[in-house]
Formats: C-alpha cells, sequence, structure tokens
C-alpha cells in the first residue's frame, strides 16, 4: 500500500456521549484528519452534528477538520460551519445548481474545497469542477447511515476520476467513504484513493494505533 495514505475516522461511529474522548483517541491512534459526517434529514434520512457541536468538538481537538455536508442546499451552511471550525468543506454535486462557485468560495474563504459523489452519480459529474477541487469525495455506499457494506462498482469510478486528475496534473485528492475497512483498503488506494473515511472499521478496533498503522503499510 503507498505510504502517503491518509486515514480519516468518521465521528458517526463514535460514542456520542463521549467526544473529548474520542477525539483524543482519533488522534492518539495517529489517524490524519478528522471526518465530520452532517446530514440535514432531508438530502439523506438522517440528522447529525450542527454548527454549535462542531464549535465544541473544536475546543476539544487541534486535527484537521474535514466536513462532509450531505445537505439541500449546501452552499447556505459553508459560513456557519467556516466559523464552526472547518478547515475542510465538502458538498454533494447533486445537492447544488452552481457547484462551481461554491467550490471557489469555499476557497475563498481559506479552506480546502471538496464535492462529493453518490454511488450512482458517473464520474463525468465532476470533469468539469476538478481545478477547484482540492478533493473529490466518492461514496462508495448510499449515503445515511454507517456501518453498511462497501459497493463494489465504486472501485472503476475511483480509477475514471484518477486518470482524469492524472492527465490534467492536479494534486487533487481522492477521498474514499463508505464501508472501507482492512479487507478492502488495499483495493481501494491500488485504484486511486488518496483518503480512506473509516467508522466502524476504526472505531470497532481496540488497538487504533496498530490498526491505523497496518493500513498506512508501516507494520
Amino acid at each position: 500500500m503507498k505510504k502517503n495514505i491518509l486515514i480519516a475516522p468518521s465521528i458517526l461511529s463514535a460514542d456520542f456521549s463521549n467526544m473529548a474522548s474520542e477525539l483524543a483517541v482519533i488522534k492518539d491512534s495517529g489517524a490524519d484528519w478528522i471526518h465530520v459526517d452532517v446530514m440535514d434529514g432531508h438530502f439523506v434520512p438522517n440528522m447529525t452534528f450542527g454548527p454549535p457541536l462542531i464549535k465544541s468538538y473544536r475546543k476539544n481537538s487541534d486535527m484537521i477538520f474535514d466536513v462532509h455536508l450531505m445537505t439541500e442546499a449546501p452552499e447556505r451552511l459553508l459560513e456557519s460551519y467556516k466559523d464552526a471550525g472547518a478547515d475542510r468543506l465538502t458538498f454533494h454535486v447533486e445537492a447544488c445548481r452552481h457547484s462551481h462557485r461554491y467550490l471557489r468560495a469555499i476557497r475563498d474563504m481559506g479552506l480546502a474545497s471538496g464535492i462529493t459523489l453518490n454511488p450512482q452519480t458517473p464520474a463525468s459529474a465532476v470533469e468539469y469542477l476538478l481545478e477547484e477541487c482540492d478533493q473529490v469525495l466518492i461514496m462508495s455506499v448510499n449515503p445515511g447511515f454507517g456501518g453498511q457494506s462497501f459497493i463494489e462498482p465504486v472501485l472503476q469510478k475511483i480509477q475514471v476520476v484518477k486518470k482524469m486528475i492524472k492527465d490534467r496534473g492536479l494534486k487533487t485528492l481522492i477521498q474514499v467513504d463508505g464501508g472501507v475497512n482492512s479487507e478492502n483498503s488495499q483495493r481501494i488506494c491500488d485504484a486511486g484513493a488518496d483518503v480512506l473515511v473509516m467508522g466502524s472499521a476504526f472505531f470497532n478496533e481496540k488497538d487504533k494505533k496498530s490498526f491505523v498503522n497496518k493500513i498506512k503499510g508501516t507494520l
């Protein structure tokens, strides 16, 4: 496995009643980012972290907060999540009519910008957005809930997006979220992923530091 793979544990699978401790565990494990799934109950059938919660978590961690907006009209929320402490903001191409404008707006705020593709959305949906993206988040489950199984055909989409990025000489990262675990992480990275979002696969491990080391290929 590539040595520069980044691990971003998703706090959707954390113990919400003990988040300060969970954030410390993530840092101690050697993981790179904290992935925050924001759901509005409309774009996806679940509701999670609003800006006040993110702001409170920010006080307990100096790690990169990678905020994934699974919401309708994400452009209305960019400022509030920036103010809450996001370092990276990603929204769904399916939810926004003017993705190019708002990717640029995120960068203008001083944050890293990202666009997300649902499993059924073709890679071509981001073809003309890549220059404005610091990352493309490819969903490998249908968004809304944790603990789902990886959708295998998504591997081909990862390969297609990776080729687009390479052909243009860009440094855009590919992030993969959904059903990622120690059994499929090699194939996902071989397809072109740079960042692995892990929820239950990470939090269910007793020795999280060894788990992160194994995934990164340092053992």
